[in-house]
């Protein structure tokens, strides 16, 4: 029998699809690559937004010729949207995931551990709520010892001759980095800021000055990417960094200071000789959060 009374029954209500492919949109800023990602065409997930629009009776998003953003009333939706799917996914695994216990070791760099870490363990936790995560952060050479002698189930590192195997998780652009409006990248001797031996942004940066006969001096050193930060915030020295870590105030030194190209490194998965569904799970949930980057 239908409750005459309640004004909240006679409301649409949204569907999770549809919020999906919203976000995907929202994160992505383009509907090809949310099609990409939602597993839809671009015209169907268009229909979609154009629904929920109507439903709603305010417009999302704002579609200029090379990007989509969000509006107020869309950035409103979004975090409903995301609170929305993310109970969804926690209900449903309930039923779908076993009930696991226990606890899986991961080990991460510091600057995979700043961007992808917490997307990882707020999904997985919600997925299995009775599975401890023991996360170490630290250096590749470190982790790749602690893999061999099974101190750790998985680990994520940065690719080198140190790194001679595992498994390709995500490829990125690395650059040269400096403060907006700084003058470091000027100086000569050149100034660094870099890890200690054993970095594969270190390698690589040094081995491309040498190539190019630029003079440098390693101005700071810190096994942490906001150590490395600190300095180009000062103006004291240049780093090598990833360019998804670069972000205001820092940016890409201009093409004008002629410094070579570091090309592209590569983040890896490691798992030791440990095997079993925690450590299964936790690599899916990985591999699945690089994919969306």
């Amino acid at each position: 029998m239908t409750n005459t009374n309640n004004p909240l029954a006679a409301l649409p209500l949204l569907e999770l699809d549809v919020l999906r492919s919203f976000i995907a949109i929202a994160e992505t800023g383009s509907f090809t690559r949310a099609a990409v990602q939602v597993h839809r065409t671009p015209s169907a997930i268009s229909m979609q937004i154009k629904r929920l629009e109507e439903m709603l009776g305010y417009s999302l998003l704002l579609r200029e010729p090379k990007r989509a953003s969000v509006t107020t009333e869309g950035e409103m939706l979004l975090g409903f949207a995301r609170r929305m799917l993310a109970l969804n996914e926690e209900a449903l695994s309930r039923f779908y995931s076993p009930a696991l216990t226990g606890y899986v070791r991961l080990g991460t760099s510091d600057d995979v551990g700043t961007r992808i870490l917490p997307a990882v363990l707020s999904s997985f936790a919600r997925a299995y709520p009775g599975v401890q995560v023991d996360v170490v952060v630290g250096r590749s050479t470190d982790m790749l010892a602690q893999v061999d002698s099974a101190e750790l189930d998985l680990a994520l590192v940065t690719s080198g001759s140190h790194v001679p195997r595992g498994e390709v998780v995500y490829t990125e652009q690395l650059v040269w980095a400096e403060c907006a409006g700084g003058r470091a990248s000027a100086r000569r001797p050149l100034p660094l800021s870099l890890a200690g031996p054993g970095c594969v942004w270190r390698e690589v940066a040094l081995a491309a000055l040498d190539r190019a006969g630029i003079d440098y001096r390693i101005a700071y050193i810190s096994e942490h990417c906001t150590g490395q930060r600190a300095a180009m915030l000062a103006d004291l020295a240049i780093a090598p960094f990833p360019r998804g870590l670069v972000q205001k105030p820092l940016k890409m030194v201009e093409a004008e200071a002629d410094l070579p190209s570091l090309g592209s490194y590569q983040i890896m998965l490691l798992q030791g000789s440990n095997r079993g569904p925690l450590i299964d799970a936790l690599r899916s949930y990985v591999v699945q959060t690089f994919e969306t980057l």
